[in-house]
């Protein structure tokens, strides 16, 4: 495959790494899901001497389907063109699948490719792209539904106390606990810091609304995160509307293809987008939907992946914030070097390290490798 840079693409290599949770009983919960463990597939792309990473976390599945599908289309591209790769990519899955797994096999190639392109330049991945900031606000996320009262209190103080003014925790699973759960995190964090609350679906309609009012009333709760199914546009556009005014309803994550998010909105059914560039198609995916969370006049929030997503984002003209996510933090600190901790409540990449600034730990992450070469 001929390459316009003179630099080809000379091989693409596959890892997986499965970490358990550090939960109550070896476990995590949220409104709908129950887990125990966490697997990251990551993608090297090596050219001209240089090798760039990019990554996702999902199903093992994603590892096949990258070997299957992508690398040998990948392999001779130019290194310089990662867009030109992306579009390929997404070609060569409309048979397996674009949403998904499909996404996400080429999220973290994408993200590769673009780290690989940063890396032949000799400069850190957010001034390569068309950056609109140098850092990104973050906000901290976790206390998940099992958590005891202590820990659930003492991780989002514990965000505060480091300078973050924003937290999130867990709701749903068991909304007959929520109530105190919420009073000893609002106790736990005083009250100027922005609460957020996260029920991953969880609800109904008539729940979510009844929840809306509760939250803002009570616990000064200003971001509602996907009360309803993400599939239920209409849901959360009526949560949205009828909601109280300073509550926000927010969904994403689970966007895959750019119409999930032109569908989100559309109406719209939502006050701030979220997308998690390690599923939207990588970083060339995350800048067509900021393109059009800015053409909508609508903020973008970062799901989680904070060492790929605070290059990235910084790309995002109406950014938000970003989801600093226990069981990514935990994650990416064990396997990558040159992970940022937060400042003044903000990721800020460092602007003497080139690509994504990250060098993997091979020999610590070994013991939780399931899938790749050693």
């Amino acid at each position: 495959m001929g390459t316009g840079s003179g630099i080809p693409v000379d091989g693409i290599a596959v890892h997986a790494f499965t970490l358990p949770t550090d939960g109550p009983d070896g476990a995590e919960e949220d409104g709908t899901l129950r887990w125990d463990s966490t697997t990251m597939v990551l993608v090297e792309a090596s050219a001209g001497g240089r090798t760039g990473i990019g990554y996702t976390y999902g199903s093992l599945a994603v590892a096949t389907l990258v070997e299957s599908k992508l690398a040998s289309l990948v392999e001779g591209a130019d290194a310089l063109a990662p867009a030109a790769a992306w579009r390929r990519m997404f070609a060569a899955i409309r048979n397996a699948g674009r949403p998904g797994a499909g996404s996400m096999a080429v999220s973290a190639v994408d993200i590769a490719l673009w780290d690989l392109k940063a890396r032949l330049l000799d400069r850190p991945l957010f001034q390569v792209l068309p950056s609109f900031h140098d850092h990104v606000p973050v906000y901290g996320s976790g206390g998940f539904t099992n958590y005891p009262l202590d820990r659930l209190a003492g991780q989002l103080a514990g965000w505060v106390e480091q300078g973050i003014p924003r937290v999130k925790l867990k709701i749903s699973r068991s909304p007959d606990d929520d109530p105190r759960r919420l009073t000893a995190v609002r106790e736990a964090i005083g009250p100027e810091p922005d609460l957020f609350v996260d029920a991953n679906g969880a609800l109904t309609r008539k729940a979510a609304l009844y929840w809306a009012r509760r939250l803002a009333g009570e616990w000064d709760v200003r971001w509602f995160e996907e009360p309803v199914s993400s599939d239920d546009t209409e849901g959360l556009r009526l949560v949205r509307e009828h909601g109280p005014g300073r509550l926000e309803v927010a969904a994403g994550e689970y966007g895959f293809v750019l119409k999930d998010f032109a569908d989100l909105l559309d109406g719209p059914s939502v006050d701030c987008l979220q997308a998690d560039v390690t599923r939207c198609g990588g970083i060339t995916g995350l800048l067509q939907v900021a393109g059009l969370s800015a053409a909508r006049q609508i903020g973008l929030s970062a799901h989680c992946a904070p060492a790929a997503s605070a290059h990235a984002f910084c790309a995002v003209e109406r950014l938000r914030h970003l989801e600093y996510f226990h069981d990514h933090v935990r994650f990416e600190q064990l396997v990558f070097d040159g992970t940022l901790s937060p400042e003044g409540g903000a990721l800020r990449p460092a602007p003497d390290r080139p690509g994504l600034g990250l060098d993997v730990k091979w020999s610590d992450a070994a013991k939780y490798r399931v899938h790749g070469p050693t």
